[in-house]
């Protein structure tokens, strides 16, 4: 059964063999349950792909000789691509059907993930992490965007906290799966090493996930299905991304200034060329809602000073601390495991409270965590940074989904899966740019050696200073928040 969101008589004839719905909104309590599992289980598995193979980066870059700054790029190119597709496919999963769309992401997943695994070199590898990128950028958006039309509005906080903490749960299995089947891993099958079943196992579950999809979640949702596909604004925010993004990791030289600026011209042409469209790839008026705005600008501040706090405390315990994989994996437990537990929770409350205030409130708990670990250095105790990790668990689990509910709510439902993109947007170019800042500092501070004992003060001195970067972004993204209190205009 196939309802457009757009029309608000969106209904065929009543089937009793699928559960009634009333503009897309699911009435049986089981038929919710299992979109929501769908959904859920979706964003997990891409979640758990994003950060598994972070423990094992160290691994592999010494397989395939990488030096400090490229290795980055092995999380910056799945980031960059869901940052390029993200946009377009706000567009195309409501065009062609949200359930469809995301069954989709997950067999493009599954072929990154064959793919990382069969890699002979950096290049390769880098190939299917972008191929992984394009397939995450499918879930990110749909699954959203599916609960948003599924899951009635008094209790879309409560499902989209769900949601989130599928996510988490994710970020949180990766790193110690990762670390745990890399060490451990190698050898089962002869000529598959460690690192490489951190792609392979992922591929039995996005199976098992079709399955569940294809038997339980008989419904369709629609938005905008005969709507005319913009061409030329998806290839102008490709560019101006790619160009933005790169320019940004490189900027420290003059190629890299001069393609970041450009970046920058070419997306402002973008807004400017999608205003004058009657069916934009995005729709740029609803930054004219400030409640919407702020929102989505605190979002993306808020992982452009956090999402690179993983990867420092790995490159800590692993390098400065010698720990192996599975022992760092283990804790950066603390963190993920915390998000995934407050999530929901936020997420309840913020059916209740403004939760642009949960927001501001989780943001403040997550600089006073980063500030503390400013002060990370060889001689730092590991029950510091523990406890600093625990306070940016409960700090960012506090923020993101009353954040996501706060766009959501701010816009009319036929924007669903375009408010969906938004988020995945804001959340992925804030990651990739963490990185970004990350590699530049890096390139400064270290230049293009590998991470070997003789710079280790040099890594220490890096970390410092993408830790204050990060606590200055964390008060900007405070302040958004409360901006966004001020507002209550919806989208028009």
């Amino acid at each position: 059964m196939e309802i457009d969101a757009n029309d608000s008589n969106g209904l065929k004839k009543e089937n009793k063999s699928i559960p009634s719905l009333m503009e897309g909104v699911l009435k049986d309590p089981k038929a919710r349950k299992y979109a929501i599992i769908f959904a859920g289980l979706a964003t997990f598995l891409s979640a758990f792909t994003t950060t598994a193979v972070t423990v094992a980066i160290p691994t592999i870059a010494k397989l395939f000789e990488m030096d400090a700054v490229f290795q980055n790029w092995i999380a910056t190119i799945f980031l960059l691509a869901v940052a390029i597709f993200s946009v377009p496919f706000g567009k195309l999963s409501g065009k062609f059907g949200l359930k469809k769309f995301l069954c989709l992401g997950m067999i493009t997943i599954g072929i990154g993930c064959a793919g990382g695994a069969l890699a002979w070199n950096a290049e390769t590898l880098l190939v299917f992490r972008a191929i992984q990128g394009i397939g995450s950028a499918m879930l990110s958006v749909s699954s959203m965007a599916l609960v948003a039309q599924a899951i009635p509005l008094q209790e879309r906080g409560k499902a989209l906290g769900m949601n989130i903490s599928a996510v988490y749960i994710g970020l949180t299995i990766g790193p110690v799966f990762g670390g745990f089947i890399t060490q451990n891993a190698g050898g089962i099958i002869p000529g598959i090493a460690g690192w490489q079943w951190i792609f392979l196992i992922v591929i039995p579950f996005l199976i098992l996930n079709l399955i569940i999809g294809f038997l339980k979640v008989p419904n369709e949702w629609k938005m905008g299905e005969n709507d005319k596909f913009d061409y030329i604004g998806t290839l102008l925010y490709a560019i101006g991304i790619v160009f933005g993004i790169y320019g940004f990791t490189t900027i420290n030289t003059l190629s890299g200034l001069i393609l970041t600026i450009m970046g920058v011209i070419i997306l402002i042409g973008f807004a400017i060329y999608e205003l004058r469209l009657n069916t934009p790839v995005f729709e740029v008026k609803l930054f004219k809602n400030m409640k919407f705005t702020s929102a989505t600008l605190a979002a993306l501040i808020s992982y452009l000073a956090t999402f690179v706090v993983t990867y420092i405390i790995t490159y800590h315990l692993q390098y400065i601390k010698g720990m192996d994989p599975q022992t760092s994996g283990i804790v950066l437990i603390v963190t993920s495991g915390l998000m995934a537990i407050v999530a929901p929770l936020s997420g309840r409350l913020s059916d209740k409270i403004d939760p642009q205030k949960l927001s501001a409130l989780g943001m403040f708990l997550v600089a006073i965590s980063l500030f503390m670990l400013s002060f990370l250095d060889a001689s730092t105790p590991l029950y510091f940074t523990v406890i600093a990790m625990a306070i940016e668990g409960i700090g960012i689990g506090l923020f993101t989904t009353p954040n996501t509910n706060a766009i959501m709510g701010s816009i009319e439902r036929k924007y669903t899966s375009i408010a969906s993109a938004t988020v995945a947007t804001a959340r992925v170019i804030g990651q990739t740019l963490s990185l970004g800042i990350l590699t530049i500092i890096f390139a400064v501070i270290m230049g293009s050696s590998k991470i070997i004992p003789a710079v280790y003060p040099q890594l220490i001195l890096s970390s410092k200073i993408a830790f204050i970067i990060s606590t200055i972004l964390c008060v900007i993204a405070i302040a958004l928040s409360f901006v966004g209190i001020k507002s209550t205009k919806r989208a028009k």
